[in-house]
């Protein structure tokens, strides 16, 4: 199949109509095509190849629920508006959009539904900040904009043409995804949970690309955006401590849909408690004030960990439980007795037989257990190799006779 080369070139006309212009113009110089889209709220232009009314269209409730007189409900519309034009479209190659705070959310709102690959490049002004929220699990690259985007310069006239031929040379250059006849599979890893992952992938790498996740929060997402896209032939989610820092304030939480394509997919899923025993926090003097007095370990100058107690191990327990209920497919969840990371062993700063057996007490009275959804306690640490095989010997036992065996 040959790849789409359309670039869409997305923004609000009626306040960044000439650079709109400036980065389309570059991009057709490079014999691209470019279609323009206008994403005004407020006074939509029809000097665009897509006007905003046309977008707006697509917007459930019609052009009314878009075009409001109120900004906020109006930059919120529009973004699903956009999402599902561009999901419309047969020819996207690639999007560039250029926008500040709302026009950055309208923008991203489209590019986050498109296909892991797709070439997607946003000039923006927040871009040097915090920008997890527009880019989510995917690899939308964000250019910061230097100055406000408020009319072309010498400075903003740099930055848009490096974009603008960014955004050509990805779709012009864009590859197929290589082909690999093995199936692939999604593995969550965390430092103090590296020997078990590495071991099982050197068991499955002849049968399998195992493609490996760090649990920073992002990382989960990550995978499971790509076990939900078909991309994955199975998920060994060993290493779950994402539910810590969401539920008790850590830097590298999870979001509430962790664990949710469970209940759409038929996936053959493994998981584990990996690092269920600590929350992550940046530098000792970043931990809040309530913590401080916890079981503090200093993991680098930049992240500090905190053991988890007993009552947390309970929440964590039935909530990981509570989702794995809602399961379509086959699951095993395996419980380390021995202990659940690297510092959760005797002699080591995180041992809690206690806090553990809390977690796995929790997790096995909440699960509603069938044929195909299963608990099972392992009497080993998490890093052992016998725990490695459980691992394998329970994947190969749910995945044997499912369209995903080798």
């Amino acid at each position: 199949m040959s790849i789409a080369k359309t670039i869409y070139v997305a923004g609000t006309f009626d306040t960044k109509g000439d650079e709109l212009r400036y980065v389309a113009a570059l991009i057709r110089e490079q014999s691209m095509p470019a279609v323009l889209v206008d994403l005004s709220t407020a006074k939509p232009s029809a000097d665009a190849d897509i006007d905003a009314k046309r977008v707006a269209g697509f917007h459930p409730g019609g052009i009314e629920a878009v075009f409001t007189g109120d900004r906020g409900s109006a930059v919120s519309a529009m973004g699903l508006a956009f999402e599902r034009f561009i999901l419309s479209r047969d020819d996207v190659g690639g999007i560039i959009g250029l926008g500040g705070s709302g026009g950055t959310a309208v923008v991203t709102q489209a590019m986050r539904a498109l296909p892991v690959g797709t070439p997607r490049v946003m000039v923006s002004t927040v871009a040097a900040g915090n920008v997890s929220a527009y880019v989510g699990p995917n690899d939308i690259a964000m250019v910061n904009s230097i100055t406000d985007i408020a009319g072309l310069n010498r400075i903003s006239r740099t930055v848009l043409a490096n974009a603008a031929n960014s955004i050509a040379g990805m779709v012009r250059n864009r590859r197929d995804a290589e082909q690999d006849d093995r199936p692939a599979l999604g593995l969550t890893m965390f430092g103090v949970t590296t020997p078990c992952v590495t071991q099982v992938v050197e068991q499955l790498r002849d049968r399998y690309e195992c493609l490996v996740f760090h649990a920073t929060g992002i990382g989960g997402q990550s995978m499971e955006k790509l076990a939900s896209s078909g991309y994955l032939a199975g998920v060994l989610d060993i290493t779950t401590t994402e539910v810590c820092d969401l539920l008790f304030d850590g830097i590298l939480p999870a979001t509430e849909e962790r664990f949710g394509f469970l209940a759409q997919s038929n996936l053959p899923y493994v998981g584990s408690c990996g690092a269920l025993d600590m929350v992550n926090f940046a530098g000792l003097e970043t931990v809040p004030e309530k913590y401080r007095h916890r079981n503090l370990y200093v993991h680098n100058p930049q992240i500090t960990l905190m053991r988890t107690t007993v009552e947390e191990n309970v929440a964590m327990g039935k909530w990981i439980g509570e989702r794995l209920n809602r399961s379509i497919g086959p699951v095993r969840f395996l419980l380390p007795t021995g202990g659940v990371s690297l510092l959760d062993a005797p002699g080591q700063p995180f041992h809690d037989p206690e806090a553990d057996e809390a977690l796995f007490t929790a997790i096995e009275n909440t699960v509603q257990q069938t044929d195909e959804r299963r608990v099972l306690r392992v009497p080993h640490a998490i890093n052992a190799p016998q725990f490695s095989s459980e691992i394998l010997r329970h994947f190969n036992e749910i995945s044997r006779g499912s369209s995903y065996e080798v």
